[in-house]
């Protein structure tokens, strides 16, 4: 489905719903091409503004959705209507529980040792029936990764999770999406984390009050000069909003 998309900063983000998203994800599942999806947050849209990399591999995902409060908001600034949040964890979530029927089979990337089998674990007592069909840590060396493709290849599975951290998650995806031949691809951050409950997640509350970037810094400190990206954001976007105007009225 071709979604409307909203240029963030020079980022297409669709405009969708999470029963949207779900239903593109099962749809790319059921092919056999490589396909990649995004889930764009603030924070990587900033940094995708000084990586040409990273902005290239999100322009040319299959589907980049809003994780996050600060996308929406920016994408209802700059004019293009953002229903509602889409966010990684969520997705996946979805996907988990729609998996069993659908025989789908799943592999988890990423994380530190250990991390990804207590994910495995919990996603197997939420969801009787699921097939993770391997396991593989984030912690690697560059010689070390063509046995993790050929472990990958060899699990065949329909859906690659791969928890890295932005941007390694998504240019690992995209450099090895082909040669994997894996129907759908996508990079999850702190999922397997949040799974295996070596990270809390916000409580619900504070995710409908759009404050879940205030929980995780408050949680994390470390992260206090990462959540600075947001106000930087947010001036980057209303000054986009300027430059856009400027260009539309001088034809």
């Amino acid at each position: 489905m071709n979604f409307r998309k909203a240029d963030i900063l020079g980022i297409e983000v669709a405009s969708l719903t999470m029963q949207e998203a779900v239903a593109e994800a099962e749809k790319f599942m059921d092919g056999t091409a490589p396909r990649l999806i995004a889930t764009a947050n603030a924070e990587m849209i900033m940094r995708a503004t000084h990586d040409d990399e990273l902005k290239n591999i999100l322009n040319t995902a299959d589907l980049v959705v809003p994780d996050g409060a600060g996308t929406v908001w920016a994408s209802n600034y700059l004019g293009i209507e953002m229903p509602e949040r889409v966010a990684g964890f969520d997705l996946v979530q979805n996907l988990f529980a729609n998996a069993p029927a659908k025989k789908r089979r799943i592999f988890f990337f990423g994380s530190a040792p250990g991390v990804a089998e207590k994910a495995k674990a919990k996603a197997e007592k939420d969801f009787p029936g699921i097939q993770i069909v391997g396991v593989r840590d984030g912690y690697f060396k560059p010689e070390d990764e063509p046995a993790i493709i050929e472990q990958i290849k060899k699990a065949q599975p329909d859906l690659l999770l791969a928890a890295l951290g932005v941007p390694k998650q998504e240019k690992w995806l995209k450099a090895h999406m082909e040669e994997i031949g894996c129907p759908l691809s996508i990079g999850v951050g702190g999922t397997f984390d949040v799974m295996a409950g070596v990270m809390k997640r916000a409580p619900l509350w504070m995710q409908k009050a759009k404050l879940e970037w205030l929980f995780r810094g408050m949680l994390q400190p470390k992260r206090i000069g990462r959540l600075m990206a947001l106000p930087r954001f947010v001036f980057a976007v209303k000054a986009y909003k300027k430059m856009v105007n400027k260009k539309a009225l001088n034809g």
